[in-house]
């Protein structure tokens, strides 16, 4: 089956999520859905992506075609009076295998240097360090350095993650738990395509829900080390 034409947009007027009731400025970038309304890319689980602006034709269709979820972002134009498209959500691994497909090496470094300093710009380290140092606290068994992949993910500024709630930012053992158990759904099961195969959220998340909890329970035990 084809992958699901995605449609992400970028409001330009306040609203809220119409899931979890959260006020969403302008410039947030929702998804629409007959019964909920506006989502914020949360609750439509498509935060994991990462953005590719317009401009280069060929990068964007080879993150397209590796790419195992994906979705246009669109923002209307009042001076138009229509919707253009401002780039596309991708993966991780599809927009590096991209950029190594259409970038020598040191273009393609220079790029990776660029994302990095932008996720930078949107974290507070500290804020980061001590969600990542709960995250390990919480689920010792978890791969070495994954606490720190999950804690920036989850607290990155503009996305209206759950670590940007008042429960994380007090360090609620509930909120880091949606944040782990997000992260193993995206990156541990087949979670993203069933998206891309126009899966409900509801149902794909019943799919992959045995998958979720092995992980989980996996994570929560501490590293099994052999004797000294």
């Amino acid at each position: 089956m084809a992958k699901s034409a995605l449609q992400v947009f970028i409001v330009t007027r306040d609203t809220a999520c119409g899931e979890c009731g959260a006020e969403l400025e302008t410039g947030s970038w929702i998804t629409l859905k007959e019964e909920a309304g506006a989502l914020c890319l949360t609750c439509a689980d498509l935060d994991h992506l990462l953005f590719l602006p317009s401009g280069n034709a060929a990068l964007t269709r080879r993150a397209t075609k590796h790419a195992s979820l994906s979705a246009v972002v669109l923002k209307w134009s009042s001076a138009r009076k229509r919707y253009e498209r401002q780039g596309i959500l991708v993966t991780t691994e599809a927009l590096e295998r991209a950029e190594q497909e259409c970038l020598a090496d040191h273009d393609a470094r220079a790029r990776r240097q660029e994302r990095a300093a932008a996720r930078r710009a949107e974290l507070d380290e500290a804020y980061v360090k001590q969600f990542a140092q709960e995250v390990r606290r919480l689920y010792p068994g978890c791969p070495l350095d994954r606490e720190i992949a999950i804690a920036e993910h989850a607290c990155r500024k503009y996305s209206g993650r759950v670590g940007r709630s008042a429960a994380a930012k007090v360090f609620d053992e509930n909120a880091i738990a949606f944040a782990v158990v997000a992260h193993i759904r995206h990156t541990r099961t087949a979670y993203d395509q069933l998206l891309a195969r126009g899966y409900d959220r509801s149902e794909a998340r019943a799919e992959v829900q045995w998958d979720v909890q092995r992980v989980l329970a996996a994570w929560e035990q501490p590293i099994q080390t052999g004797p000294e």
